[in-house]
């Protein structure tokens, strides 16, 4: 297995579901911050939750001091009045710290649920924004697994563990003093060990940090092949494929658990060492109160100094627990953050105009277009379409036709030339206008889980039953939809499932029909549907079409012969232009293609 060791990875070993992508030795103080600007929507309720966990720790620390009274005075003089008063003031204070101790846990859960809600909101909103190109080169995998799993994995990490660990370095102070109020120098035997473990865990942290990132690495991965693997079961299936599906899973699942076994074992030596050295804290204690000091300490501060020794270890432990616990987290919120970090480049500019009444003149000057930087897919295209002309565009596989459209609807930036719609710039026209004026069907026509009448209704949500029911008229869906048990109410999975891809094909031009645009693109419009139904849909397009500027890309020539102008790009050029009758007189390119399809 190759690993990325760059940022800016070749997209193309990017995309590969078991190539590790690259994170930073070194947490990123960055990601941290922006931890803490999170934190700040709920910073009444961490400050509720401190005071009340300051007060209920106090409580708690008060009951030794009755234990060592008892002990040492109340039973020694048999004074039974005193006693039962310090019997009762031990179970008030562990009263009192368990209710405020519960009170906290509430409070602080419910602000680490707002956190992660406003984490994942933004995540999500902000992967809207992002270019085909971020998609493009990523196993969608790899990117389902941090708006999800990652952020419900630091979800502990920022709400918990930062009051937590706060807390527990407050509450080290806090026993601290009380130790030494009750005995100086047993409470110095009892410090004396935390040098040693802060200086393990230092030791620590650079290969606990790597070790946590390649799970989060291998975690990726299964993701993303576990994804791929479900979207593709068909060709898996009739490839039988499974058998080495699974062995392929069984290796990244290997791998996983490697990563997952070291990284244990060094966050378990955080444990260990904590504990030994606890542990060793403790038997001096006895040993220095019962052999070394003069006079001999009395039973009841013995007992007393090994409960706040217990007290003072204990909230070390926690905070080696809560570093583990940050270790884990920042490998996945590096990758949370990173996400968020990257830069929308298909964005308005800072004047743009909200242009809603285009007539659909469409004008290309000399554009030129790479998706990679290198291999150029367009080459000076020049093009001029009039408010209500068809245009259409053929060619071979891979000539640069959707790259075309793609280019129109500003899924990707111009590099070099202009677009302009009605004189217009479209860099210079708002995302937001540009593409509410567009109807576009592309060659992937994806239906949501929903009804059928939500997603013909998807491009124009305030659509009425009957404007849903004519657009499906319109282009002939309307027949099929009826006979479905429950007609447009009738639930359709994820990408259409139980629909066949004609019928899918149709909803998705009733939906583009439904949001009335100026411009209208169809990419492959007809492509999985009957020749009988294609007459119907004809009839529709050119309903459709009137008095709209329209760009059709289509293999199947015979549907395209009525256009205005027809455009043949061959190596991402303009090679041949003109109506259909035009081109089949200079018998080139598209006179050869087109005989090849009818012969």
């Amino acid at each position: 297995m190759t690993r990325t060791n760059t940022k800016q990875a070749d997209s193309r070993e990017r995309n590969k579901f078991d190539v590790d992508e690259y994170l930073s030795e070194d947490i990123s103080l960055f990601n941290i911050r922006r931890c803490f600007a999170y934190l700040k929507h709920v910073k009444g309720s961490f400050i509720a939750a401190f005071l009340v966990s300051v007060a209920g720790n106090i409580a708690a620390l008060t009951g030794p001091l009755f234990i060592e009274h008892a002990l040492d005075t109340a039973i020694p003089a048999k004074d039974y009045a005193l006693l039962g008063r310090m019997v009762l003031y031990l179970g008030l204070s562990i009263a009192v710290s368990i209710v405020l101790g519960t009170v906290r846990n509430v409070i602080v859960a419910r602000a680490g649920q707002n956190v992660i809600h406003d984490i994942r909101a933004d995540l999500f909103a902000h992967l809207q924004k992002l270019a085909f190109s971020f998609y493009d080169g990523r196993p969608h995998g790899k990117i389902f697994v941090r708006v999800v799993p990652y952020v419900n994995n630091v979800s502990d990490a920022l709400s918990n563990g930062i009051l937590n660990f706060i807390l527990e370095i407050l509450n080290i102070f806090f026993i601290i003093f009380f130790m030494y109020q009750v005995d100086p120098k047993l409470a110095t035997v009892t410090v004396c060990g935390l040098p040693f473990l802060v200086a393990f865990i230092l030791f620590l942290k650079p290969r606990q940090r790597r070790s946590w990132q390649a799970v989060s690495n291998k975690n990726a991965n299964i993701n993303a092949y576990v994804q791929e693997s479900i979207d593709g079961i068909k060709v898996t299936q009739a490839f039988d494929r499974q058998t080495r599906n699974l062995a392929t899973l069984d290796r990244l699942q290997e791998e996983r658990n490697k990563a997952w076994m070291k990284a244990i074992y060094i966050s378990n030596s955080v444990w260990f060492s904590t504990e030994t050295i606890s542990q060793a804290v403790y038997s001096f204690i006895y040993i220095a109160g019962a052999f070394w000091m003069n006079p001999m300490a009395s039973f009841g501060v013995l007992l007393v100094m090994a409960n706040y020794a217990w007290r003072f270890w204990q909230p070390i432990i926690n905070l080696g627990n809560i570093y583990n616990t940050f270790i884990t987290a920042f490998a996945y919120l590096d990758r949370v953050f990173d996400s968020i970090a990257e830069e929308v480049t298909i964005k308005d500019a800072p004047d743009a105009l909200d242009y809603t009444m285009m007539r659909g003149h469409v004008e290309f000057k000399d554009v030129s277009f790479s998706y990679d930087g290198k291999n150029q897919v367009l080459k000076h295209i020049d093009l001029d379409a009039h408010p209500g002309l068809t245009l259409a565009i053929v060619g071979p596989t891979g000539a640069g036709k959707t790259t075309i459209v793609n280019l129109l609807s500003r899924f990707y930036n111009i590099k070099e030339g202009r677009i302009t719609i009605d004189g217009q710039d479209i860099m210079q026209i708002k995302l937001s206008a540009l593409r509410s004026q567009m109807g576009i069907m592309l060659q992937d026509n994806f239906l949501f889980t929903g009804t059928i009448a939500d997603n013909i209704r998807y491009g124009k949500l305030d659509a009425t039953d009957d404007e849903v029911k004519k657009a499906a008229a319109l282009i002939g869906a309307h027949r099929f939809i009826e006979k479905l048990p429950e007609g447009y109410d009738t639930r359709v999975s994820e990408r259409g499932g139980g629909i066949s891809s004609g019928e899918r094909q149709l909803l998705a031009f009733a939906r583009t029909i439904l949001s009335n645009p100026r411009i209208l693109i169809l990419d492959e419009a007809t492509s999985s549907i009957d020749t009988g139904t294609e007459q119907l849909v004809q009839e529709g397009i050119k309903k459709m079409m009137a008095g709209r500027t329209s760009f059709i890309i289509a293999h199947r020539l015979s549907t395209i012969r009525d256009c205005d102008k027809i455009l043949y790009i061959d190596d991402g050029r303009i090679t041949e232009q003109g109506t259909h009758d035009e081109l089949m007189r200079q018998e080139g390119a598209y006179f050869r293609l087109y005989r090849s399809q009818t012969e």
